[in-house]
């Protein structure tokens, strides 16, 4: 798998402390309130996984299955919950949990429909985001601002390759075209 990549660009040791340092951030803002934090499956799993053990306060987890891809390729612009959240929000303080952040068209969308539903507030917290996000979304905790290029590992993956890395990478051009 290590010769499918271009090259890495955050190691092991660079994710593990920019994860204790958001849960750190996530704790110390959460004190005293029901919080719940949402995993958007399922590139988010080992982020959200590692994210939830650095954070030292009671918290509710809840998993779901986004998409605003119609055809696989296009944007629909109407966000699908293909796996139902099966956690309530409503009275709860919600964190979706997200592996990547490229448009934000589906955590704008999925973060309206959350708030519908009687959640006090929706934040996201982003491990990656690219610079081409189009939709005026904030992140309130986020990893890392990365390149526009092809990533897998650490979650990530091509054609559902590539999730198991301990680190991110980007792949090389020709496995993906």
């Amino acid at each position: 798998m290590n010769l499918d990549l271009e090259r890495i660009i955050i190691d092991e040791i660079e994710i593990s402390r920019r994860v204790k340092e958001l849960g750190r951030d996530i704790t110390k803002e959460y004190q005293e309130k029901e919080t719940l934090l949402i995993c958007i499956l399922r590139g988010a799993v080992f982020f959200f996984a590692d994210l939830c053990r650095a954070i030292d306060i009671p918290i509710l987890m809840g998993f779901v299955s986004l998409s605003s891809y119609k055809d696989g390729t296009t944007s629909s612009g109407k966000v699908e919950e293909r796996q139902k959240l099966m956690a309530d929000v409503k009275g709860k303080h919600v964190i979706l949990v997200e592996d990547i952040v490229d448009t934000g068209l589906t955590l704008e969308g999925y973060g309206a429909n959350l708030l519908s539903r009687g959640a006090l507030s929706v934040k996201i917290c982003a491990l990656l985001k690219k610079p081409e996000q189009k939709h005026d979304i904030d992140i309130a905790f986020k990893g890392f601002d990365i390149e526009n290029r092809f990533v897998v590992g650490y979650g990530l993956d091509y054609a559902e390759h590539y999730r198991n890395l301990p680190y991110i990478g980007i792949l090389k051009k020709e496995i993906y075209s």
